[in-house]
């Protein structure tokens, strides 16, 4: 299943990466770097909530979920500080529909982290 999740989410990071290299033609207003950054960060905690989980399988199922939940807020915090710092950073000149994107990303990367862990629990 390790493969299954690490595969899933090096496609995810594919297809947003395509996606954001299509964008920065047709829709040039889009900040490239810091979408390219978001979709590194949220790959990176996504392996690294993995890593994380996949110790408490074995666990008791509360300790699971306690794991996951905890995933989730390191993966949500990191996301709103990184949005709150490229906000002030660019003040004057913040891109809005950036923002919903780096948004989008967070819920691409948890909706693949929770359904991938869900099978986990269910074949364990």
């Amino acid at each position: 299943m390790k493969k299954t999740y690490i595969l899933s989410l090096i496609i995810a990071f594919v297809a947003l990466t395509g996606i954001f290299l299509f964008m920065r033609s047709a829709a040039p207003d889009f900040r490239f770097p810091v979408l390219m950054g978001g979709n590194i960060i949220m790959l990176a905690l996504s392996l690294i909530s993995y890593f994380l989980v996949s110790k408490q399988v074995n666990n008791r199922t509360q300790a699971f979920i306690t794991g996951v939940h905890s995933a989730t807020f390191l993966k949500l915090f990191i996301c709103l500080i990184s949005i709150v710092a490229y906000v002030m950073i660019n003040k004057p000149n913040v891109h809005k529909p950036t923002i919903f994107v780096l948004l989008g990303i967070y819920v691409v990367y948890s909706a693949i982290e929770t359904i991938m862990l869900s099978k986990i629990v269910r074949a364990k």
